[in-house]
């Protein structure tokens, strides 16, 4: 997947308009304009697509997650890599969401591809341990398509 395509199903999603997502983003110190967000949200091959850097992506669910649950208490910076994979993106949905792994495991299943507690769990082992699973695209786009129905039909029913 690319980072534009998340970018584009989580604002979907989560219901986000484009100032909450202006907002998002400099909530993590990045002040994106409306024509470059917007310039994001197209699809690759139409015309004004920019790609959505790594950096740019990681400063997105940083903001997210200030935003959902505040800023740090202890005013520190959040370091960023730059480089963010599938595992570190499901990581920060965790914890700006709050979600237990209950409610990930009933995304997966919401999305028709349900998947054992051990092997959820193996998602968020550190790279390196030795029951590490890497998250692939399939796995993140069956993630984010579950969350869409979780909040998308919650949203629906109010």
């Amino acid at each position: 997947m690319t980072n534009n395509d998340v970018l584009r199903r989580l604002r979907y999603a989560l219901d986000l308009s484009n100032p909450t997502t202006l907002q998002i983003f400099r909530l993590a110190d990045h002040d994106i304009k409306q024509p470059e967000l917007l310039a994001f949200l197209k699809k690759e091959g139409e015309e004004g697509y920019l790609e959505l850097s790594g950096a740019l992506l990681e400063a997105f669910l940083d903001g997210l997650i200030a935003l959902r649950r505040g800023k740090r208490e202890d005013g520190a910076a959040v370091p960023r890599t730059g480089k963010i994979g599938n595992n570190d993106i499901l990581k920060k949905l965790r914890v700006a969401l709050e979600l237990k792994e209950g409610d990930l495991l009933e995304f997966f299943k919401l999305a028709g591809f349900p998947i054992s507690k051990s092997e959820l769990g193996a998602l968020f082992r550190t790279n390196g341990h030795a029951n590490y699973k890497e998250c692939g695209d399939q796995l993140l786009r069956n993630f984010l398509k579950g969350l869409t129905l979780k909040y998308r039909d919650q949203a629906a029913q109010s």
